[in-house]
């Protein structure tokens, strides 16, 4: 009898019970349909915020060549994710993969560690979010700030001395899309193209109105000399040289977080085989060169201390307002446009998060009462509610710095075993119909794993520690409960 660490799911019961239940998707979606769902995907909190941090903390202007380093950790990744979505062409998740080519133990572990990209990310955009409300309330409608302490988590404290207590806003928004999620309320693709189309439109006007600008003397030395920098919260960072780039990749890697997207859309394209490979390192392409340009400006017109200090909340307004003479209305636009993006994000990671946890509550692996829905609705509502209380504290109560590098670290973590997946699967399950193959096998998964753990590394000891305590926590849960209640080891229950 096998191990019960390592039991399957049957791939010929999922794709069956696929074709049952989910006969309303159409293939109607072509490579560029996916490109653009990756673009809408991809540009979010990561490009606004994390871009000063990462060149506050860890790279300068170097932090362009962090965004190179990312994107190519990502696009390995993503051609493993396209051939598991192009093998399994069910709706879900990587966890669903996992638990169907590595075990449950596995897919238990990346279904934890999705926690760290849904629910831990859409707190990181909801901080994101509650400080552009204050540039608006501010900058725009020249109305008072929000009082720090009731801004901002209690483990901050501004230049003047004032401690935080609470991060409301964040709270605010969190809780608000939770719940048009529990409605059933969804965005249409109109609304959705407007925040895609004003996200981009807002990126390229930067880059081309902000290029004059940009002072030279911001980019000398382009790689700054290694060396430590202590933040406010006492925390150490490999700034400049080799490891203040590998650092700020990982930093910024919060950025590219949304392009596994376009891998779910895989049954709903026409030509998978094809059209994943595409959609996946297109969407990655434009939006890293977007991203290279955009970081090269923004570090060429603010300087590092601008990032560190006064500028460190709503850098990009904060640049602009100050450095681009005349332009205070492009500030007044980005702010405006990048709360609307990032509620957008915020929804599609709730979502997302809710799914996770649907999914593994129907395999025991959680308490049965997460996948219940709601009799009028139907939508998971008590995963909602759950996930409006976790996500919720996360934003009331924890740094955006921190909560941001937990998400990059807790992705990187999941994309390795992703890489992983794909090596195992081949040998597994050499026969097993593949519309995409991701090519040169086991290189390509072996360099994604490799550059992904490098991130890893770049991210420091303390973001370290903080995974291996989420993990333990996870193991914990699952020793505990998930592995008794799973529906694999009582399939009559």
């Amino acid at each position: 009898m096998a191990n019960p660490l390592w039991r399957k799911k049957s791939i010929s019961d999922l794709i069956h019970s696929s074709t049952n239940q989910e006969r309303g998707l159409k293939r109607t979606l072509t490579s560029t349909n996916l490109i653009a769902l990756g673009i809408g995907a991809i540009i979010g909190a990561g490009l606004f915020v994390r871009t000063a941090a990462a060149a506050a903390q860890n790279a300068g202007p170097s932090v362009t060549l962090g965004f190179i380093v990312a994107a190519i950790g990502c696009g390995l990744a993503g051609l493993c994710y396209a051939e598991l979505s192009s093998s399994i062409p069910i709706a879900g998740s990587a966890y669903t993969y996992s638990y169907a080519t590595m075990g449950e133990f596995i897919a238990w572990i990346i279904g934890w560690d999705l926690v760290l990209e849904y629910a831990v990310g859409a707190a990181t955009v909801g901080i994101a979010w509650s400080e552009y409300l204050n540039n608006l309330l501010v900058n725009v409608m020249h109305w008072k700030a929000i009082p720090y302490e009731w801004c901002h988590s209690p483990f901050e404290v501004s230049t003047l001395g004032v401690h935080g207590m609470i991060n409301l806003p964040a709270f605010f928004i969190v809780a608000l899309l939770s719940l048009l999620l529990i409605r059933g309320t969804q965005e249409s693709a109109l609304v959705n193209g407007v925040i895609v189309v004003a996200k981009v439109a807002i990126v390229v006007m930067i880059i081309v109105l902000g290029w004059s600008f940009i002072n030279p003397v911001n980019h000398t030395p382009y790689i700054p000399a290694a060396t430590t920098y202590i933040d406010s919260q006492n925390i150490s960072h490999n700034f400049g040289g080799f490891w203040g780039v590998i650092g700020a990749a990982g930093v910024v890697f919060f950025a590219f977080i949304g392009f596994d997207a376009v891998s779910t859309a895989a049954q709903e394209a026409k030509n998978p085989g094809r059209d994943m490979p595409i959609g996946i390192l297109g969407s990655l392409i434009i939006c890293t060169v977007l991203y290279i340009l955009f970081a090269h400006v923004l570090t060429g017109m603010g300087t590092v201390e601008d990032f560190r200090t006064t500028g460190k909340e709503a850098s990009v307004s904060f640049v602009i307002q100050k450095y681009m003479v005349g332009y205070s209305w492009l500030a007044n636009l980005v702010t405006i446009a990048i709360l609307a993006g990032f509620s957008s994000v915020i929804l599609v990671m709730l979502l997302g998060q809710s799914r996770v946890f649907y999914s593994m509550s129907l395999d025991g692996l959680l308490p049965k009462s997460l996948g219940e829905v709601h009799p009028k609705y139907k939508t998971p509502y008590k995963a909602n509610l759950f996930i409006l209380v976790i996500v919720g504290l996360f934003a009331a109560f924890i740094p955006g710095d921190v909560v941001g590098d937990m998400t990059s670290i807790g992705t990187l973590f999941a994309f390795i075993l992703v890489c992983a997946g794909v090596i195992i699967l081949r040998k597994t399950n050499p026969d097993l119909p593949r519309k995409f193959k991701t090519p040169w096998v086991p290189f390509v998964p072996i360099l994604g794993i490799c550059i992904c753990f490098l991130m890893i590394l770049g991210l420091g000891w303390t973001n370290w520690l903080r995974l291996g305590v989420w993990l333990v926590i996870g193991l914990v849960i699952y020793f505990v409960y998930s592995k008794k209640n799973s529906k694999l080891n009582s399939p009559n229950s």
